[in-house]
């Protein structure tokens, strides 16, 4: 069983930036790990995954603007958030699972957060 925490989320101005941050209960060095959101009403997105071999795809939408990283054997992954935008306010979730799917974010993930909710205002 794997507990996964957010915390960092808030309020920013558009053009501002916020880190993210998802601790788990254990290490999960190979794991598969990402960054989803949702708006109310609508399906949610994949943000960001932290592969099993380290490579890190993101969504079109936050390329050049999001990184993700992880610390600590993947104890913990991070979403660091710059340039942000008022489409980029949702609840934010970390996911874990133990393997990755060939195609980015299409993991069934096992393991979920609460969400931390960020509010981009223009």
């Amino acid at each position: 069983q794997v507990q996964l925490v957010e915390s960092g989320g808030g309020s920013v101005q558009a053009g501002g930036s916020l880190r993210l941050s998802c601790a788990a209960s254990r290490y999960l060095y190979g794991w598969c790990l990402a960054w989803f959101r949702q708006v109310p009403g609508k399906e949610r997105e994949g943000v960001a995954i932290v592969n099993s071999d380290g490579t890190t795809p993101y969504a079109n939408s936050v390329k050049g603007r999001f990184t993700i990283f992880t610390e600590n054997a993947k104890k913990s992954v991070h979403l660091q958030m710059a340039s942000l935008k008022p489409e980029d306010t949702a609840m934010y979730y970390c996911a874990a699972n133990e393997h990755c799917a060939d195609r980015p974010f299409t993991t069934d993930f096992m393991y979920w957060g609460q969400g931390t909710q960020v509010t981009v205002s223009s």
